[in-house]
């Protein structure tokens, strides 16, 4: 959530300098503000002796002997699932973070003052994080978890699919945002419900499974970004990249059919611990 409010506020503060001091100056202004909070967080975070303590309880509580089920995580169709629903998702999330500017300005005509109301998208997945992990949890409450995360992820990938689809069909500027915005709060509403799942299937190990989860992630956000490029040079058509973007997402939301949140992956003991137990 706090990743979206930066989003949000981003506009508000780049639009006004590059429009009064050149788009140089927004880079000046943020690298200074960058430098300046690495230094007060590297003055101001220590680590407390409760926290230190802590950590060591959990290193002696964790599970020794065993590692990551590589093999269980590439057979299970839950896990698989949801590592190609991650590719599909963050393929238009990136598009948020790399094209969505340009697209408003060479494709719906907007002006570099009238970019302030590309904060909307960010604005909106702020509550949709944080209400999408409410939801989840309710969801799971009345359905149970396996159909509780399915719902939720089904819902929120179509609708984002759909009004995919109409912002590229819209041409007026101000409704062309507000469908974009549902697109990314949709995606984001769902986003949550993704690392719970991480979480729910990989109990222990949840942080190697999110890691490989976010690694195809990154995957679907890097070909993306590429994508949109090469499909408007290409095409010579802003709207065309919208094509795919719909496919992938409605793709996405027909994977979430076949995730089971209560399905764990199984442990993979090490071989020298197998043998010792053994002996």
């Amino acid at each position: 959530m706090a990743s979206q409010i930066g989003g949000a506020l981003a506009p508000l503060l780049v639009v006004p300098i590059q429009s009064r001091y050149g788009w140089r100056a927004s880079f000046y202004v943020f690298g200074i503000l960058g430098a300046c909070w690495a230094i007060a967080w590297h003055t101001w975070f220590r680590d407390s002796p409760d926290r230190q303590h802590a950590a060591e309880q959990l290193e002696v509580r964790a599970p020794v002997g065993h590692r990551f089920p590589w093999r269980s995580a590439f057979r299970s169709e839950s896990a698989v699932a949801l590592l190609i629903t991650a590719f599909c998702y963050v393929y238009v999330y990136n598009f948020f973070q790399t094209w969505f500017h340009t697209f408003l300005v060479k494709g719906r005509g907007f002006s570099e003052a009238s970019l302030l109301l590309s904060a909307l998208p960010y604005v909106v997945a702020v509550f949709a994080n944080l209400t999408g992990g409410l939801a989840s949890d309710a969801l799971v409450r009345k359905l149970g978890l396996k159909m509780g995360r399915r719902t939720l992820g089904v819902t929120a990938l179509t609708v984002a699919g759909l009004f995919t689809l109409a912002a590229m069909i819209s041409r007026q500027e101000t409704l062309s945002v507000v469908f974009l915005a549902v697109v990314y709060g949709a995606i984001t509403f769902q986003q949550s419900v993704v690392f719970g799942v991480c979480l729910d299937i990989g109990r222990e190990h949840a942080g190697a499974m999110v890691g490989l989860m976010n690694t195809a992630a990154q995957l679907g956000g890097l070909v993306g970004s590429v994508a949109y490029g090469y499909i408007v040079e290409k095409l010579g058509n802003y709207d065309a990249p919208f094509v795919p973007m719909a496919a992938l997402l409605f793709l996405g939301a027909a994977l979430w059919l076949r995730i089971d949140a209560s399905q764990q992956l199984r442990e993979a003991p090490r071989p020298a611990a197998a043998a010792l137990t053994t002996r």
